[in-house]
């Protein structure tokens, strides 16, 4: 059984996750300041680094909660029986639509600076495995010759491509697709890609 301290300190992590959340979707995340934060959760400033180690922990554990919208968002555009590439072409769409809904949310998950090899939480890792996995079940059914390492590959260039596609098309990037055509192109690749 937890401690009335350990208590307070969940109560007081949930509370700021949630004021970050509320922060970040209305102003993005270079605007998250942590005298804001501990305004909102009603602490000392101080307060906040006892419960986290900083600021960028705090966005992880928003962006964990968004990684999980997107998920569902993602999982739910589809019911399983449609070809593979109507899948991919369903999940892309529902992948830009929460893009376009939650736009700060979605650009913290990529603004956050991480790499590869850097110190990230294997629960972070778990929920973009399992963002992945959406996008590797209809790829392996398309390519079935492929090796496991081959196939993780592919699955992140794919959803680099769509990635890259809806962020410059949001951004209104010179190089990018128009917005009101980005679905039309994505599918026009991802039907390339399925040799359809």
């Amino acid at each position: 059984m937890s401690t009335k301290s350990e208590q307070r300190k969940a109560a007081l992590r949930e509370k700021l996750v949630h004021s970050a959340k509320v922060r970040i979707e209305s102003d993005g995340m270079a605007a998250l300041r942590a005298r804001d934060l501990a305004k909102d959760a009603g602490c000392a400033v101080g307060a906040i680094y006892n419960a986290f180690e900083d600021l960028n922990d705090i966005v992880m554990a928003v962006n964990g909660l968004t990684f999980q919208a997107l998920g569902e968002t993602v999982r739910s555009s589809f019911d399983g029986i449609e070809p593979p590439v109507d899948r991919l072409i369903l999940m892309s769409h529902a992948y830009l639509g929460f893009a376009v809904d939650h736009t700060n949310l979605w650009r913290a998950l990529f603004d956050l600076d991480m790499s590869e090899d850097g110190p990230v939480p294997a629960w972070y890792r778990a929920a973009l495995a399992d963002l992945f996995s959406n996008i590797s079940r209809p790829l392996s059914e398309l390519f079935p010759e492929m090796t496991e390492q081959e196939l993780s590959l592919m699955t992140r260039a794919m959803f680099s491509s769509v990635h890259g596609i809806v962020l410059l098309g949001l951004q209104n990037r010179i190089s990018g697709v128009p917005p009101e055509q980005i679905e039309q192109m994505i599918a026009a690749v991802l039907r390339r890609i399925g040799n359809e």
